[in-house]
């Protein structure tokens, strides 16, 4: 019988170097190999800005930092047809040719590409490669063009030399164009009554027009250049002022006057429900979310009875404190108003919240040997998130940086009220963006080739960073602050209330306001709080669910491994062996977790 991928992977001989395997194994190694480092080439051809991010636009790939990804219905075509192409020869790739650890990362690309292949069947939406960013919107308040490429050329665009910053102007010169390809996707979108809803298009329009009425001079993206490129002289930045000032700005006025027809017809309906075959879009919205098959009314029932044991735990800690009244949510939201734990107003109150994040994160470091093998580096910039953005963004979000270490990870903070921080919830927050949670993830998936490097798995990367607040718990940083331990409940009472809001709103037609008020009453939060939370789901479909999916799974299977292991399990190993692989799909971990286990 040929063997099949899966008869290789699980071979046992995965992890040995071209120099260590025997001559036919080592071939395999070449092909499968080859094969997994032109797909990657041809991806960052594909999307150059992805080659930026990971600081590999350098050398022979130099040319990919002047240039960025196709908008246009053709590069959309392209893309699609590239897909089609990848998984074809992954499929033809025979078993036999192809080493454990290429079979393993091919297979992990694969499902990647499939699941993409799968979103672009239907006819709205933008849909990311080995990505989270699925929306049935082609422009909302947390995504679209005018958000991304400021954010991108601020803060992943390096320029170290005088070709950098010309690569920078010749980026943002496709800007317009980039608008433009976007508004005709609305108009289309329009014509087949993709609409938004109304509130979350309010949001949009009034970034869009922060955006637009800024003066030329003072756009980020020219404030930005103008900051790092002063040593090299010449006329760039009078240059970039003019693009804004010339084309930037009449594309987006024609991305506001078609968002204003979308305005007109929008309903406040919040699910993807009512769209064209809704259901199946929210089917495949929570697939590529979760990398499970779970439906959403089991997803459902999960996120409620997770909130009542979390909720039962919390109990005793909040009647030390003396608060025996009312709900948990109720008491939370008394202890999220106590100045005891309160940040000072304004820019007093941000940078009080700065230098509280960079203190836990000092205080975790010497921790972090117990929990890992091998460290990684943790190299973790925390930074406000631009003023435009605040509105639609969520509280926080975070990432590695490049690979060569120049662009550090990001801790990104929203700070446009320093009252929606406390002393109790930001250290778990720095424990999820930060280290050991996302930027801590994504340096190790980066030591893997190119072809996973290049991808990101929504309810791994999720899930870990929800399993990296529960490590820094294990490491005792709340063994003296119960009100911290508290804080952190609190925000897996918050990861599972999303189950229970994203299926609530896609699947059992709630209503925004329903969402928010049942969101607010079960976190201890005000209904304004969770509004940007709530509107989130909304044009994002499903990548909520990933969080509490993925860190459900990854406790399941360190409880598997600790039943069958016995005295021999160490909680390093089980941890450096779910971080070492990478972000990859969970049944994948489970796969690798069950070969750890036989060896």
């Amino acid at each position: 019988m040929t063997p099949t991928r899966r008869d290789v992977i699980g071979s046992g001989i995965a992890g040995l170097t071209l120099a260590t395997l025997p001559a036919p194994l080592a071939a395999q190694a070449r092909t499968g190999r080859a094969l997994a480092e032109t797909l990657a080439e041809e991806y960052m051809r594909l999307a150059p800005e992805s080659a930026t991010s990971l600081g590999v636009d350098t050398g022979p790939r130099a040319a990919l930092k002047r240039q960025v990804a196709d908008p246009t219905p053709a590069g959309r075509a392209r893309r699609i047809a590239w897909l089609q192409d990848a998984v074809r020869r992954i499929d033809a790739l025979p078993a036999t040719s192809v080493d454990p650890d290429s079979a393993r990362h091919l297979s992990v690309a694969r499902t990647a590409y499939q699941t993409a292949l799968d979103g672009f069947a239907f006819p709205y939406g933008d849909v990311a490669i080995g990505g989270f960013r699925n929306g049935p919107y082609v422009v909302a308040q947390n995504m679209g063009r005018y958000l991304d490429t400021p954010n991108f050329l601020d803060a992943t665009h390096s320029i170290e030399r005088a070709s950098d910053a010309d690569a920078y102007l010749a980026r943002l010169a496709r800007w317009p164009q980039a608008l433009d390809a976007e508004t005709a996707r609305l108009r289309e979108a329009r014509a087949q009554g993709v609409i938004a809803p109304d509130f979350s298009l309010d949001v949009t329009l009034r970034q869009l027009r922060q955006t637009r009425d800024t003066a030329p001079g003072e756009a980020r993206v020219v404030t930005s250049l103008a900051t790092r490129a002063a040593a090299y002289g010449g006329d760039r930045v009078e240059k970039a002022e003019a693009l804004v000032r010339d084309q930037v700005g009449p594309a987006l006025d024609r991305q506001i006057a078609e968002l204003e027809a979308h305005r007109r017809l929008a309903r406040s309906d919040a699910g993807v429900w009512k769209l064209p075959d809704g259901a199946r879009y929210y089917a495949w919205a929570l697939r590529a979310a979760t990398t499970t098959t779970a439906p959403p009314a089991e997803l459902h029932r999960t996120g409620l009875a997770q909130i009542a044991e979390l909720q039962a735990e919390m109990e005793p800690i909040l009647r030390s404190l003396g608060m025996t009244q009312g709900s948990v949510g109720v008491r939370m939201r008394a202890l999220a108003t106590d100045p005891r734990f309160a940040f000072s107003a304004g820019d007093k109150g941000r940078a009080e919240i700065i230098a509280f994040i960079q203190g836990r994160l000092d205080d975790l470091r010497p921790r972090l040997p117990r929990a890992f093998r091998t460290l990684t580096r943790g190299n973790v910039e925390v930074r406000r998130i631009a003023i435009a953005e605040e509105a639609g963004a969520p509280g926080a979000y975070g990432g590695p940086g490049s690979i060569d270490g120049k662009v550090p990870g990001r801790f990104w903070i929203n700070l446009k009220d320093p009252a929606a921080h406390t002393r109790w919830n930001l250290p778990t927050l720095t424990y999820h963006e930060a280290i050991p949670g996302h930027v801590w993830e994504g340096e190790y998936s980066q030591r893997l080739p190119l072809l996973r490097a290049l991808m990101d798995f929504n309810p791994y990367s999720e899930g870990w960073a929800l399993y990296a607040e529960q490590t820094a718990g294990e490491l005792g940083v709340y063994d003296d602050d119960p009100v911290g331990r508290l804080g952190y409940l609190n925000s897996m009472v918050f990861r599972a209330a999303r189950l229970v809001a994203d299926t609530g709103l896609h699947d059992q037609r709630w209503t925004r306001d329903r969402a928010r008020q049942w969101f607010a009453e079960v976190n201890g939060d005000t209904v304004e709080g969770v509004a940007s939370e709530i509107d989130r789901y909304c044009v994002w479909p499903g990548q909520a669910c990933g969080y509490k999916v993925g860190h459900n799974e990854l406790n399941r299977q360190r409880e598997r491994a600790k039943a069958a292991l016995g005295a021999r399990f160490d909680v390093r190993d089980y941890n450096q062996l779910v971080v070492g692989g990478g972000s990859r799909p969970l049944s994948v971990v489970a796969a690798d977790v069950e070969r750890w286990i036989k060896a």
